[in-house]
């Protein structure tokens, strides 16, 4: 009952993950105000912020252990894509506050003529990574299977993989859910990268069933007559009726 509750919660945070962010933002905006302008009205917000964290940080490591066994359906690209992870936004909200207190506390010291240098650039690789991670959890990167082949996408590049670089993913032996898939490529020429991709020769699968992914690259590698139609709702649906049966599936989505 818990875990389903909790799927729930994922799947409603995931498909309004946008408006949920600006909410966060928006009170980190309030107690960056507090922190920098207004001390005493920040000492107030502490705790209750304190509770906050410490809740959407216990939901990010609950769910960075859910493995859907699905594909969004993206009519308009087309491509079949991984669901956006749950656990990156209540990560990226878990360190909102922190990191407008920081700025707050920098802004604090700066109108009182004690910051020092060191103060602003000990806090720069903090400020961005909580960039990245917002960005992340924002356009919801990951896995897109498309016609012309694979694509992961994340927030600093992209890996392109074709099919006809024939991939083939593998899971680890011995793991039941494992964080990343190795891809064997027989023509790793042809694997294109833009920009610092995660990696080139491993998937990421923190946000999906590894099992589902490896199943539905291994069905396009050995039926090249469907990719035309990824991306379109009937090919999902005959896709899913093709692979084995898997926990967790679920029928196509839209974008979100």
């Amino acid at each position: 009952m818990v875990a389903g509750m909790i799927g729930k919660v994922s799947d409603a945070v995931v498909q309004h993950r946008r408006v949920v962010l600006m909410l966060g933002l928006l009170v980190a905006g309030v107690n960056f105000a507090a922190v920098g302008f207004a001390p005493a009205l920040g000492q107030r917000l502490f705790f209750p912020l304190l509770f906050l964290i410490v809740a959407v940080l216990v939901l990010a490591l609950i769910t960075i252990g859910i493995r859907p066994a699905y594909f969004v359906v993206q009519p308009q690209i087309p491509a079949f894509a991984t669901p956006a992870p749950a656990w990156k936004v209540f990560l990226a909200l878990g360190f909102l506050a922190p990191a407008s207190s920081s700025i707050g506390a920098v802004v604090r010291s700066t109108r009182a003529g004690i910051v020092s240098t060191f103060d602003v650039v000990a806090n720069i690789p903090y400020f961005v990574l909580i960039a990245l991670l917002l960005v992340e959890a924002w356009r919801g990167y990951g896995i897109q299977l498309h016609p012309y082949g694979i694509r992961q996408r994340s927030a600093l590049g992209s890996l392109t993989v074709p099919w006809e670089a024939l991939p083939a993913a593998q899971i680890p032996p011995g793991v039941d859910r494992p964080s990343r898939l190795r891809m064997a490529i027989a023509k790793p020429q042809l694997v294109r990268q833009r920009g610092i991709p995660w990696s080139r020769k491993d998937l990421r699968t923190d946000n999906i069933d590894a099992g589902f992914l490896t199943a539905a690259i291994r069905h396009y590698v050995c039926h090249p007559e469907h990719r035309v139609a990824i991306g379109s709702q009937a090919e999902y649906q005959r896709l899913l009726a093709d692979l084995p049966d898997r926990g967790g599936r679920k029928d196509a989505g839209d974008d979100s």
